[in-house]
């Protein structure tokens, strides 16, 4: 008899158009999807091996609109880690990234939860509104992680968010043991 696979949930969070759901398409199926759509809400499984020990991630693809704030509140509270998204070309969705960090605090203890900032499209790296610098000082300020990707040509999607897996599997087992 088989048992089950452990399961991560990972919540993307990130207002719309900044590439959530590209990304996640990348990293699920390898493959680009040109046309934007916005996203209402989806999930998405993949087996993944980490260091030959395999678990299932689930990822939670949330829309970026406010009008499903609903599910984005149930992805607060249950997801055992976060991935935040912003496009380097659009200082909005950085600024808006603290309000996602907020929401976190107020629904969870944020020292016990793994997230990852992610700084989206470098393919458009001539249209760059956020420095490298400016994202990762947040991200040290915040005691976060951050990676830079693109979902166009696969830039760093598969290493950043395999990583990003092994660390929140990691946090939640190491978690669950001192619980």
């Amino acid at each position: 008899m088989t048992l089950p696979l452990e399961r991560i949930y990972l919540g993307m969070l990130g207002v719309g158009t900044v590439g959530k759901s590209a990304l996640t398409l990348q990293f699920m199926y390898d493959e680009f999807v040109d046309e934007y759509e916005p996203t209402k809400s989806d999930s998405y499984l993949k087996k993944v091996s980490l260091r030959g020990h395999d678990v299932e991630v689930s990822v939670l693809d949330t829309a970026g609109q406010e009008s499903y704030a609903g599910i984005t509140e149930t992805a607060y509270r249950t997801c055992d880690g976060f991935i935040i998204v912003f496009s380097i070309t659009d200082t909005a969705s950085f600024y808006a990234v603290n309000d996602f960090m907020e929401k976190i605090a107020l629904l969870r203890d944020i020292g016990h939860v793994p997230i990852i900032l992610v700084g989206n499209k470098v393919d458009l790296a001539n249209q760059r509104n956020v420095s490298q610098r400016e994202a990762f000082d947040y991200a040290a300020r915040k005691n976060i992680e951050y990676i830079e990707t693109s979902a166009k040509t696969n830039h760093n999607v598969q290493q950043g968010i395999t990583f990003f897996i092994r660390n929140s599997y990691f946090f939640k087992n190491m978690y669950l043991l001192h619980v």
